[in-house]
């Protein structure tokens, strides 16, 4: 299996700590060197692990915000 490489571009928003200190954020995220896309998920401590999460387009993102603001 190839290994997955990501750089976290930019950090948005932390929207949750649990116990274990895994956060969930919204960042800027580029994966195997591709242009920087939303991405929504758990993060341990260091960045080093991550969880499921979402990833979205600029156009996916501003769709999600503009139906979540009206």
């Amino acid at each position: 299996m190839a290994e997955l490489k990501y750089e976290i571009v930019e950090h948005l928003i932390t929207l949750s700590e649990n116990k274990a200190g895994w956060t969930k954020e919204l960042n800027l995220v580029s994966w195997n060197d591709a242009d920087a896309k939303y991405d929504l998920r758990s993060w341990s401590p260091d960045h080093t692990k991550m969880g499921k999460g979402i990833t979205l387009t600029d156009e996916e993102f501003k769709a999600l915000v503009k139906e979540l603001t009206n």
